[in-house]
């Protein structure tokens, strides 16, 4: 079985799909059934995005984007101070 990897917009429309299907007399296992992933995925996605909306994840999905660029400009940024910092060693 092959691994699919979801955006955060179609997770947050699954969990809503199951919340409807739930108030429709459908039980909770036989609506995770429907949409396709196993309880395991289901209780990992409830429990990142439940309560989330679209805009929201999009959101989240942006602010994870600038903390990964700004972990990469901190780590660019000490490897070359402590490059500097054995370069001025060496000449002292």
């Amino acid at each position: 079985m092959s691994k699919k990897t979801y955006s955060p917009e179609v997770i947050i429309s699954k969990l809503r799909e199951v919340e409807v299907m739930q108030s429709q007399g459908c039980t909770q296992e036989e609506a995770i059934r429907q949409i396709g992933v196993t309880g395991n995925t289901f209780y990992r996605w409830r429990k990142q995005y439940g309560g989330m909306k679209l805009d929201q994840a999009k959101r989240l999905k942006e602010l994870e984007a600038e903390n990964n660029r700004l972990k990469k400009a901190v780590a660019e940024l000490t490897i070359d101070n402590q490059i500097l910092k054995e370069v001025s060693k060496g000449k002292f």
